[in-house]
């Protein structure tokens, strides 16, 4: 299935890919880890995400196993770096090390994971010489709210960010009400980790609601699928869900045929509203 890209920063990066959140933890989980991993790239998918501190480099070990017999060229990998390492003392060891638990040269981007101590001037700073040496194609930020986002912008070369990585779902819409809008006019992709919402109550709430119920016959779909597509209606996203199931994987990329309507968005908007003030970024 051909994904829809969106163009930022130098690079092409497709809408839709795997996160490896919780993802090379377990010994026991990997054949199964790795097969998801690896149907998602038989099935169309190039874009990966991944992070340090995800298993302590578990994730990224993980993913440079299911990915070392393609074609690196045609994968897009993205990791992040813990704030505490994102200064000139750590930056470029904490990429060297993520580089080499992938057996990869290079990252596609390079995220610093959350706003720490370190100034973004440092780190801009550090995320354009490692730009210079080859080793990320291009930088961006995750968790970073509309505030942040604008004095980012305001460091030297801060506008080269090239993407924002936050938490949202049709549960969790706070950053439509201006974060999602700050980042499309300046056609900045907004990355949407746990599209598909957390375990537990609210996910539960989500699949059981009437309006995804009804959205999901009408489409021949599941409600999962549902959730998915309603990340990707709105502009300049990129959805990454997290699976350790081959079939699950399968699943989500079949949900890439599902075009929802306005119509469809007003159905579900009643259960779960659009944003009517500013609320501060859901984490997790």
């Amino acid at each position: 299935m051909k994904m829809e890209t969106l163009k930022t920063a130098g690079i092409e990066l497709p809408r839709f890919g795997l996160g490896t959140w919780y993802l090379g933890e377990n010994a026991r989980k990997e054949i199964d880890e790795l097969e998801a991993l690896r149907t998602g790239i038989e099935m169309g998918v190039t874009l990966f995400d991944t992070a340090e501190m995800y298993g302590n480099g578990g994730a990224e070990r993980l993913l440079g196993k299911a990915i070392k017999p393609y074609d690196r060229s045609k994968l897009q990998i993205v990791s992040k770096v813990y704030p505490h390492n994102a200064g000139r003392n750590q930056i470029f060891k904490s990429c060297e090390n993520s580089l080499r638990r992938l057996n990869t040269e290079y990252l596609d981007v390079y995220l610093l994971h959350w706003r720490g101590s370190v100034p973004f001037s440092e780190t801009v700073e550090c995320m354009e010489e490692l730009k210079a040496q080859g080793k990320i194609r291009a930088w961006g930020v995750s968790n970073l709210d509309t505030d942040d986002m604008e004095e980012l912008e305001s460091v030297k070369n801060g506008k080269n960010c090239a993407l924002n990585q936050v938490l949202y779902h049709l549960g969790s819409r706070g950053i439509e009400y201006d974060l999602l809008p700050w980042t499309q006019r300046r056609k900045m992709p907004v990355m949407t980790y746990c599209p598909l919402a957390q375990g537990g109550r609210l996910r539960r709430g989500l699949l059981s609601s009437s309006s995804v119920k009804k959205t999901a016959e009408k489409y021949g779909a599941s409600p999962i699928q549902i959730l998915l597509a309603f990340v990707l209606y709105q502009e300049n996203t990129i959805a990454i869900p997290r699976s350790g199931s081959a079939c699950h994987v399968k699943e989500l990329v079949d949900s890439l045929r599902i075009s929802l309507t306005q119509e469809d968005m007003v159905l579900l908007s009643k259960d779960f509203p659009a944003p009517t003030r500013k609320t501060y970024l859901d984490i997790v």
